[in-house]
């Protein structure tokens, strides 16, 4: 079984969306090089630097399954089904959408992160399982189930926004030394969970 690990791009101060859900200057680095990273979603093209293109391939070719919440899948309509990840996605939601089983064939919908992380390991197999939304980053966390928290920290300062973490259960968490990475418009960290 693999990693279950987070993965945003943030700004300086903290938030991963402008209060209105635009992402801004947020994932300019996606297109700050030359280094073409394929992805089965034909309307998305990444073209990084040499050093973004490594953590952008690890981050995307060893994961089995993605985990969204509903704010972000419908803001993404879905990704039309293909996640720029090449992964199945699994979206934690009390109230699926109607026409879900037409629309997006190989997207999961469950009630709650416990069973998001369970159905998407299943999904991974031996791969990981990414994260990819702050809430349930921030419910993953507090029951134990994340493994490593991935950032993309990006050169802007929003001043207001959606923020990465914010209230925290059961007060400070911490985690071990982070791995770096310096990008072209992003300095990319992974921090394991401390147990």
């Amino acid at each position: 079984m693999g990693k279950v690990l987070s993965h945003m791009t943030m700004s300086l101060d903290g938030f991963i969306a402008q209060p209105d859900d635009g992402i801004g200057e947020l994932f300019e680095w996606y297109e700050a090089g030359d280094v073409a990273v394929d992805n089965p979603n034909e309307t998305v093209r990444f073209a990084v630097d040499d050093a973004s293109a490594t953590v952008l391939r690890d981050l995307t070719e060893n994961v089995g399954a993605l985990i969204a919440g509903r704010r972000l899948f419908d803001i993404a309509d879905g990704w039309g089904d293909k996640h720029p990840a090449g992964s199945p996605v699994v979206v934690v939601t009390h109230q699926p959408p109607a026409d879900a089983a037409e629309r997006w064939p190989t997207t999961t919908f469950v009630d709650g992160v416990a069973a998001a992380v369970e159905r998407a390991q299943q999904i991974a197999g031996d791969k990981d399982v990414t994260i990819a939304s702050a809430n349930v980053t921030q419910q993953a966390l507090a029951l134990g189930l994340l493994d490593e928290v991935c950032v993309s920290l990006v050169p802007v300062l929003f001043g207001e926004g959606i923020p990465y973490f914010s209230t925290l259960g059961g007060g400070h968490q911490l985690l071990e030394d982070p791995a770096v990475v310096q990008g072209r418009r992003a300095l990319h960290l992974r921090y394991p969970v401390r147990r």
